[in-house]
């Protein structure tokens, strides 16, 4: 098994159907020990199942990462437990309602700060108070999405909240490498979970990918987890300061594929139909 004896941490599991679930299975699956936070005790009933079902649970801890007390209590209590850890898995992100919705100038400054805080500046922290117990071979990880590049409609706050991330990552990777650090993340492409429930439109979103990527298809959790698992993995020792897409493709297109129809005339290509 690619990961055994391999002992991690996973902040922000929602349930079953979150990106950092499909790669929690996965890492589990080949031989890792999972640990995994909470933010309140309303979401604790949603992770503790998840937790049994992967042989950790005396490994489910609280950690709303804007409260930097709850992240140093984080850390006593994995060195108690785990001693040292070799993975941290990032899924965190937030923005208050009115940065997902309107015009993006409309923004409050308070609205803007919050986003940052937990959505980019909670890695930077996590990793400054874990560094004492990670393994000269840790691999840090964190979620991302293809709005932090480009426009997405409705994503707004996140997308700048993204491409903060994004760049977060290159130059903790960069700090990091010479303690063996490594610091990647992952843009996958739209899947329905919690999070996305507060994106307008989001079937919109599943169905453009769906029709427009060279894939095809849309994305699942499993696949995303198998990739994560590769990059929390010695196998991509060598792989940091990367954004890698599992997006069956969709970051590569400059615009949607088209054909001719039976009159000469381009139309746009829905899975091989107009």
């Amino acid at each position: 098994m690619m990961m055994k004896g391999k002992k991690g941490i996973i902040l922000g599991v929602a349930n079953n159907k979150s990106i950092a679930y499909g790669i929690a299975k996965q890492c589990s699956e080949q031989g890792a020990t999972v640990a995994f936070t909470y933010l309140n005790d309303s979401l604790k009933k949603r992770v503790e199942p998840i937790a049994k079902e992967l042989s950790s649970e005396s490994l489910v801890y609280p950690c709303d990462v804007s409260n930097e007390e709850e992240i140093k209590n984080l850390m006593i209590s994995l060195k108690r437990d785990l001693g040292e850890i070799d993975f941290v898995v990032h899924s965190i992100a937030f923005s208050p309602k009115d940065g997902l919705t309107g015009r993006f100038s409309d923004i409050g400054k308070k609205s803007f700060g919050i986003a940052m805080d937990i959505s980019v500046y909670s890695l930077i922290e996590v990793v400054r108070e874990l560094k004492p117990i990670m393994s000269d071979n840790c691999s840090v990880l964190t979620l991302s999405y293809y709005g932090g590049v480009k426009y997405i409609p409705n994503y707004n706050l996140m997308g700048v909240a993204k491409a903060a991330l994004e760049m977060t990552v290159k130059y903790l990777a960069e700090d990091l490498g010479e303690d063996g650090i490594r610091v990647n993340a992952i843009s996958a492409g739209p899947i329905k979970t919690l999070a996305a429930a507060g994106i307008g439109e989001f079937k919109f979103m599943l169905n453009w990918n769906e029709k427009h990527s060279p894939l095809k298809k849309n994305v699942t959790t499993t696949q995303v987890g198998n990739s994560g698992m590769y990059l929390l993995s010695d196998l991509s020792g060598a792989v940091t300061g990367e954004i890698h897409y599992v997006d069956a493709g969709y970051n590569i297109m400059g615009m949607p594929a088209v054909k001719l129809d039976e009159n000469g005339k381009q139309t746009i290509a829905y899975n091989g139909e107009k």
